[in-house]
């Protein structure tokens, strides 16, 4: 599917002097669009035969204009003269382009390709000038006046799709003026910041098009097309200030707006913009030193060389002077960034399949260019990433360590192309070379670090925490095998090794010279500090296993920053190999102690239904915090500034427990900090609660980890006596504020006693985070309430404000920009490319949702997302998909609460209908295609159950000639990122169907709405928000609510309610065998029964078949289906993890942006100010001497 992507420039190419008129190139043998690769984002330019300038592409293709050999134009004119020509308007006073540049923008689907082709008008100027006229002889010339300003940006041709087009201007015009009320909540997250000061030079837009968009050169006076109006609608009311865009439309987008390249964002100094533009590279940072760069025991801690006694003052300077020279030589060798033109890409591409690789450079295959092609662009990764860690460094910025025992991370090269702007550089080059990036991009493993939402939850935070610029790391734990391959044998799932890693990771970088010893077992010993006469602590003996880092850069879009994920994987400290009892013939001996290490991280959540089991899984969560914390520790120490101690640790450093996995981190930054660093309870503790916040995921009990005290005792013999502690000063506070209460005591207690179900002691590690933070977040409004009044009610009263509410969010990067090109391609023309990181922008289309022509478009996309789908099911799973039939999805984790066992009910319900039906009746059910996805736990029983019997009735159902043409089901083995990537935007209803009040947020629910998809669900987790958000009418919701759960169940013994007659039916044929051996099936039909059934099938069962028949009506209606889809999508600004990260900033780490942007080179660059005047402007077209106040 090829079009213009958000973020990438639309195509410049020289006509090269035949004769053509503007923008019109000769025939289909010189125009370079015919020959373009088809990729996702469009293909860009690339250089004319017999062209060897190295400097043309950044002419053309990074500043989007070619000025001539060797010729930079200032940003002003550039701006204003390529944007008009995108939107077919033109300023006063404003120069047009000649006859030797062309424009060209694609728009396709899978089957066609749409050319645009846009003319450069000149006005009719005091000085006579002559108007420029299209072919037919109509003047385009028309300056446009208040009454057009909102004119489409490109002129309608035939058939060709020209979305901006298809808007209503005064319609437009309207919502552009109203919109600003919807967004008062988001604007509150701002207020203490700016209601007492208004935007200034420092402030940090939540967009970084904002910066972009927000240029005004004098002398210029024209109003912006659609796209640009549209999208600066909420810049005034995200700065809250009265900005230069107050009193008129602000300047158009500029070639960079609609296809924006990092380099290119303006710089503001004293209050006065400075656009500086290049024809290379920009410079690397040179000032900054990363607290790494000089070893310890020469530098002391604020930088610069200690001088000691008997070192003369004038050997000092003489070794500061060679650091800087050193330091200059270093710089000096690799003074500027990677060239991003074709030809240096393809250089780097060979380079690394000859010499990384040492393949031979004429025979490749798509393996070793996925490889070369991963490492070349890695190699730009790397660049942004040691310069943005020098700049935090360099800044003391404080940072937020984001902890998650797993990462979802989804495929790397897409991602990283996308949000470095090169996605169309490495199309062309590899095009030329043979190859198409589609097919390199699947040819990546993706990694298994991950299981479900919650580690995808915690990739799409790393990816936003790049994007707004937070000083960031994500920490977590390489596993060698993931969670596992799912594999459907005989219609069950069998699990085998996910071996990920078998033709290595060409996105992380080992750093061995990163290790940390993790102490496992021992003792522990007492001693007094002859010091301060205080018994001290020390952890002795046991085993010692080596974390050795692997990194992984994260980059944001739309900006140079990029932050880092480091996982840690498992090595034996010593004796790796035993030549001992290798000799002696005990061959497994010789090797034991290595794999006993590396088990640890071999597997995510390895089975804990035994007692070896769950030892596996608390030796993981230790490991990962020991690690995470040293190098916390050492990061900071390294920086310490005069006068800050550790006690300043929280000031500087912010610490995240996503869920309870790492709640062990509480402990042993107490240790580290006791046994360490010799500081006292008081004061440990104190930096240990203003450090750490704690996100809870869930309110079910077994999701909350407890441990058994013997266990903990003998795995971490310190820890326990230090949680025992804690407990002991917790429980005192308890009695203070409750004398005498038992109960409470007994409730609250991190230590639970022994039970009629377990009779050893446990310790609650929620109960642990919870005292241990600052700050405890719940992620949907329900679920944080559930959290107040029925997980945590009595630390609630105890610690009023402590728990707090961060529904999560998604990234549109992710989620909508590479999952969905053909609807972001809708969304760019339209808008720009800012609503990718600004979904508060889309809400203006809403008033568009009935609009006949965008309809028609909107639902064109989503076809053709079904048939990119129906085309993978049927090259993969042999089965023909009807993509004219409703998409119903529930794909995600495979659990009782989520309730895919009734969906499989409903399935069964509506194939008996069908069956039951005459043959003239059946084709006026509407036709259905259920897609199932998701894994079970190993240890999951019943859950796998549930997957068979899915399956036979997939088999049946897809083997009957009465359901041909109305009823199909399948169930995707192996769910993954990439799937979801595919799944998701063909889906017309999703189900999210959970229990009310057990789930607590979800996320599949926001990825699906923002895809043009509606819910079929609950009242429960964000589906909630959602349906507020998006308007009820547009979700169709159904079963008992949260509140009336707790008494449903209460009452279920007693009041034995009648079972719905539909499923007693659904029940009976089951049980007869028709969809498998009912022995399969028996445990799950028997938890039906009416005083058994805990998660309300029978009792929403009805409301259910009532709730998909309402969505089966309004299907049919397709014009208002379309519409309800639209105005769903186009609402879903509150789901983005934009608005999540910037509320956890707010309300728990307590941080600020820290934008990275590297200096210019000084060579053929011009600054523009606000106050220059028509001569600098003349200068700068002229090519003369560059200005620069830095």
């Amino acid at each position: 599917l090829a079009m213009d992507s958000p973020g990438h420039s639309p195509t410049f190419a020289a006509s090269g002097g035949r004769g053509c008129g503007p923008f019109q190139p000769s025939s289909d043998e010189d125009d370079p669009v015919v020959h373009e690769p088809r990729s996702l984002f469009g293909a860009l330019d690339h250089s004319r035969e017999g062209s060897v300038d190295p400097t043309s592409f950044w002419d053309k293709t990074l500043r989007g204009v070619s000025g001539g050999v060797g010729g930079v134009r200032l940003v002003a004119e550039t701006a204003a003269h390529e944007t008009n020509a995108l939107l077919g308007t033109t300023s006063q006073g404003q120069a047009h382009g000649t006859d030797d540049e062309t424009l060209e923008m694609y728009f396709a689907d899978g089957k066609r390709r749409a050319e645009r082709k846009l003319r450069l008008v000149r006005h009719p100027s005091s000085e006579g000038e002559v108007a420029h006229f299209d072919d037919d002889g109509v003047d385009d010339g028309a300056l446009p006046t208040e009454e057009n300003a909102y004119a489409p940006r490109l002129p309608p041709r035939d058939d060709r799709f020209h979305p901006e087009s298809l808007v209503d201007v005064t319609a437009l015009r309207n919502a552009a003026s109203k919109v600003e009320s919807s967004y008062k909540n988001y604007e509150d997250l701002d207020e203490s910041r700016n209601s007492e000061n208004p935007r200034s030079p420092e402030h940090v837009p939540l967009s970084p098009f904002d910066t972009l968009e927000s240029r005004s050169f004098p002398g210029d006076t024209g109003t912006a097309g659609i796209s640009f109006a549209v999208s600066k609608i909420t810049h005034r009311e995200i700065d809250g200030s009265t900005h230069t865009h107050q009193h008129k439309l602000p300047q158009v987008q500029s070639e960079e707006q609609l296809g924006f390249q990092p380099w290119r964002l303006a710089d503001l100094e004293d209050g006065v913009e400075h656009d500086l533009v290049s024809d290379s590279p920009p410079e690397r940072q040179k000032d900054f030193i990363d607290e790494s760069e000089m070893d310890r025991d020469e530098v002391d801690g604020y930088g610069t060389r200690s001088v000691m006694g008997k070192h003369s003052f004038k050997t000092a300077l003489n070794r500061q002077s060679s650091i800087a020279n050193r330091k200059d030589l270093l710089w000096k060798l690799s003074s500027s960034y990677l060239s991003n033109d074709v030809p240096s890409i393809q250089k780097s591409l060979v380079q690394h399949v000859e010499y990384t690789l040492a393949r031979r450079r004429y025979k490749f295959d798509r393996g070793s260019f996925y490889q070369a092609t991963a490492h070349s662009v890695r190699d730009r990764l790397i660049e942004r990433w040691t310069d943005t860690q020098q700049f935090y460094a360099s800044k003391d910025s404080k940072r937020m360590y984001y902890l998650s025992l797993e990462f979802l991370v989804g495929r790397s090269m897409g991602n990283a192309v996308s949000n470095l702007g090169l996605r169309g550089a490495y199309a062309e080059a590899l095009r030329q070379l043979g190859y198409d990036l589609e097919d390199i991009m699947a040819q990546e493993k993706e990694p298994a670090l991950g299981n479900g939402g919650l580690g995808r939850l915690a990739s799409c935070f790393l990816d936003t925490l790049a994007t707004l610029n937070y000083p960031a790391w994500g920490y977590g734990l390489r596993y060698k095998y993931g969670m596992f391959e799912q594999r459907l044998v005989n219609g069950k799932q069998c699990e085998f090794p996910d071996y990920w890693l078998t033709r290595g990771n060409p996105w992380e970088v080992e750093r061995l010279d990163v290790k940390y010893n993790v102490r496992l077992y021992g003792k522990v010993m007492t001693y007094v500090d002859d010091t301060t006469e205080t018994t001290r602590f020390t952890w002795e003996g046991g085993e010692v296993v080596v974390a050795v880092a692997y990194d992984t850069p994260i980059p944001g879009y739309g900006t140079y920053n990029t932050n880092n994920m480091r996982l840690w994987s498992s090595k034996p400290s010593t004796n790796e190999f035993d030549l001992a009892s290798f000799n002696a013939g005990d061959y497994y001996g010789a090797v034991e102690a290595k794999e006993r290490c590396e088990s640890i991280t071999s597997v995510l959540y390895p089975s804990d239904d035994n007692a070896n089991g769950k030892v596996l899984r608390l030796k993981q969560q230790f490991f990962f915090v020991s690690a995470t914390l040293q190098d916390v520790l050492r990061r900071y120490k390294k920086r310490l500034a005069p006068g800050r101690t550790l006690k300043q640790f929280p000031t500087k450093v912010a610490i995240q427990l996503n869920d309870t996995h790492p709640a062990i981190s509480i402990p042993e930054l107490m240790r580290l900090l006791l046994d360490e660093e010799f500081l006292s309870w008081g004061e440990a503790w104190e930096i240990c609660v203003g450090t750490f916040g704690y996100t809870n995921h869930t309110i079910l009990p077994e999701a909350l980890e407890k441990w058994p005290v013997p266990m903990v005792e003998e795995l971490l013999p310190r820890h326990m006596q230090i949680i025992f502690e804690i407990n002991h000063r917790f429980l005192a506070q308890v009695e203070l504020q409750w004398p005498g209460d038992v109960q409470k005591l007994k409730h609250m207690s991190i230590i639970e006693e022994p039970t009629s179900e377990c009779d050893v002691k446990m310790v609650r590690m929620a109960h642990l985070a919870v005292v241990g933070s600052h700050v405890v977040n719940g992620v949907a409004e329900i679920h944080t309430a559930l959290v107040k009044t029925k997980l945590f009610p009595d630390f609630d009263a105890m610690y009023p404000g402590k728990i707090v509410n961060v529904t999560n969010g998604v990234t549109p990067r992710r989620w909508i920009l590479q999952a969905n090109p053909a609807m972001s391609s809708i969304f760019t023309s339209i808008l720009g490319p800012g609503w990718v990181n600004d979904l508060r922008r889309l809400k203006t289309l809403r008033p568009f949702a009935n609009d006949a022509s965008f309809q028609r478009e909107w639902t064109s996309a989503k076809l053709s997302n079904k048939q990119r789908l129906a085309e993978w099911v049927k090259e993969n799973i042999g089965m023909e998909l009807m993509t004219h039939a409703i998409f119903d999805m529930q794909v995600k984790r495979i659990h009782e609460y989520k309730r895919q066992l009734m969906n499989v009910l409903s399935i069964v319900h509506r194939y008996a209908v069908i069956c039951s039906c005459l043959e003239k009746d059946r084709y006026r059910i509407p036709p259905r295609v259920v897609v199932l996805a998701g894994k079970a736990a190993p240890g999951y029983d019943v859950a796998k159950k549930i997957i068979q019997l899915a399956c036979g009735v997939a088999k049946m159902v897809n083997n009957d000639v009465r359901c041909v043409g109305t009823l199909q089901v399948v169930f995707i083995p192996n769910f993954n990122v990439s799937l979801a990537e595919l799944l998701i935007p063909a889906s017309d209803i999703s189900q999210h169907i959970s229990t009310a009040g057990m789930e607590a947020s979800g996320t599949g629910n926001m990825k699906f709405v923002m895809n043009g998809g509606l819910i079929v669900g609950t009242r429960d987790g964000a589906n909630i928000e959602i349906a507020r958000e998006v308007g009820g009418e547009n979700v169709f919701s159904f079963g008992a609510t949260a509140n009336e759960v707790a008494a449903l169940r209460a009452s279920m013994h007693t009041r034995k309610p009648p079972m719905d007659q539909r499923l007693l039916r659904v029940i009976r044929m089951i049980r007869s065998g028709v969809f498998g051996d009912p022995d399969d099936s028996k445990c799950l039909m028997d938890a039906l029964d009416v005083d058994k059934d805990y998660y309300l099938i029978g009792h929403d069962f009805g409301s259910y078949l009532e709730a998909l028949d309402r969505a089966d009506l309004a299907y049919a209606d397709r014009r208002g289906w379309a519409a309800k889809t639209i105005r769903a999508a186009s609402s879903m600004w509150l789901f983005s993890s934009d608005r999540t990260i910037k509320e956890y900033a707010d309300k728990v780490w307590g941080m600020e942006p820290s934008p990275f942007k590297p200096p210019h080179h000084q060579s053929n660059s011009a600054v523009l100010t606000h106050g220059a005047g028509k001569e600098a402007r003349d200068s700068g077209r002229a090519g003369g001497p560059a200005m620069d106040k830095r």
